[in-house]
C-alpha cells in the first residue's frame, strides 16, 4: 500500500484543471459519489485499457450514480488528444505540478523492466458524496475496473 489515506478519511482537496483549463474541485461534487483514478500516463496501453473499460462501461456507473474523473500530471493538450482518440466521455485533471497526485499519496518508487523510478501508482479511490472515502482500490485491473467499481 502506497497511499497514507484509509477508508473514512475525508478526501483531500482538489483544485486542479481539467483538460480545457476549467477548474475542478472536489466541492463541486458535493452529494455524488465519485471515481476518481489516478494512472500514470495518456496514450500507453494499461492506461488506454483503464480508460476506455470506464468510458465502455459509463453509462452503467452514472446509472449508479458515478461521476467519473481520471487524473495523471499529463498536460491539458495531452489529454484532449487522448479524450479525442479514444472518445472519452468524463474529464481529466491535469495535475503537472502533482499537488493532488501527492496529496492522495500515488506517487512514489516503481521499478519496471529491472528499472527503479519515481511514478504514479495506479489507483482509484471512491468518494461519498460527503468527501468521504469510502473504497481505495490499489490492485487495478486495467481490462474489468469498472467491474472493481461496480463489484459485479
Amino acid at each position: 500500500m502506497i497511499t497514507h489515506l484509509k477508508i473514512g478519511d475525508s478526501a483531500p482537496v482538489i483544485n486542479s484543471v481539467d483538460q480545457n483549463g476549467d477548474v475542478i474541485t472536489l466541492e463541486q461534487f458535493k452529494g455524488k459519489k465519485v471515481v476518481l483514478y489516478f494512472y500514470p500516463k495518456d496514450m500507453t496501453p494499461g492506461c488506454t485499457l483503464q480508460s476506455c473499460n470506464l468510458r465502455d462501461n459509463y453509462r452503467s456507473l452514472l446509472e449508479s450514480g458515478y461521476v467519473v474523473l481520471g487524473c495523471s500530471a499529463d498536460s491539458p493538450l495531452r489529454h484532449i488528444k487522448f479524450i479525442t482518440k479514444h472518445d472519452l466521455p468524463f474529464p481529466l485533471i491535469s495535475d503537472e505540478p502533482r499537488a493532488v497526485i501527492h496529496s492522495y499519496g500515488v506517487w512514489g518508487p516503481k521499478k519496471f523492466m529491472g528499472k527503479e523510478y519515481d511514478g504514479i501508482h495506479r489507483t482509484t479511490f471512491i468518494i461519498d458524496g460527503e468527501g468521504i472515502i469510502e473504497e481505495i482500490i490499489e490492485k487495478v485491473n486495467t481490462k474489468e475496473h469498472t467491474s472493481q467499481i461496480l463489484k459485479k
